[in-house]
């Protein structure tokens, strides 16, 4: 493995891992040498993806809290200084989604969406970053955003603001912390083949937009998130600050 791509020594942090782009995430990482930390809120899935990347091989540790609630954010990171465990490379991935007009959207709603996927990746950067900075080794961030950082789409309001929050948030954290020797950069995925996109991939009309729509006419894979997980997380990206990678087949660039 080149050494510019080389995780070793480097314990990474990723919310929302137990599946999906974040369990694929994290594989990535480990498949780079990285020491994973394993989030989630189900315990049980948490474990169970835990053991199965043990039996791969890897080093896996597991931190189940809620990112939406500060004080469980702020006591998981505390523990992790009790226990000895510098998280050199966080990835923001915890995020929800919620389908409904603006004018039927309930303010609870709206509140949720954005807690998970904007407020939760400003409260998990913010515990991580002081520690870098304590320890002066400088360190990576890596928010997920989405096409929604750029573009709307109709009926996913709080998703759209919360990702286009997360594209400012990766910039304002570079602007505060490159100083520091600490690189924030966020993944922009386009249409990924989820558990959270289920409806939409098995509705014929959508995925045939989707098709048609991407210039290489398919969904993403969760693993082909990996690569760029690895080079934001990696030496091979330490003069990259504050940007978002989309990796969507190409479809933001086309109309």
């Amino acid at each position: 493995m080149s050494r510019l791509f080389n995780l070793q020594g480097k314990t990474a942090l990723v919310t929302g891992s137990s599946r999906g782009l974040g369990l694929a995430m994290a594989q990535g990482l480990a498949d780079a040498g990285a020491r994973l930390v394993l989030n989630g809120v189900n315990e049980e899935r948490l474990e169970s993806a835990a053991a199965a990347l043990r039996q791969d091989g890897y080093d896996v540790l597991v931190a189940a809290f809620d990112v939406t609630d500060e004080a469980s954010v702020v006591a998981a990171f505390e523990r992790f200084d009790a226990e000895g465990i510098a998280i050199d490379i966080l990835v923001n991935n915890a995020g929800v989604q919620f389908r409904k007009p603006m004018v039927e959207l309930a303010t609870a709603d709206w509140q949720r969406v954005i807690d998970t996927n904007l407020t939760s990746a400003f409260v998990a950067g913010r515990e991580a970053a002081k520690r870098m900075m304590a320890r002066g080794a400088g360190g990576k961030i890596i928010n997920i955003g989405s096409l929604t950082s750029e573009l709307a789409r109709a009926t996913v309001a709080p998703y759209t603001v919360a990702k286009g929050g997360i594209k400012m948030l990766t910039k304002a954290m570079a602007a505060e912390w490159g100083e520091h020797g600490i690189q924030a950069n966020a993944i922009g995925p386009g249409y990924m083949l989820t558990d959270m996109n289920e409806a939409l991939i098995s509705n014929p009309q959508f995925d045939g937009w989707v098709k048609a729509r991407t210039p290489a006419r398919r969904w993403g894979a969760p693993e082909e998130l990996a690569g760029t997980a690895v080079f934001l997380a990696s030496d091979a990206s330490n003069y990259v600050n504050g940007q978002i990678i989309y990796v969507d087949g190409g479809m933001i660039s086309v109309l």
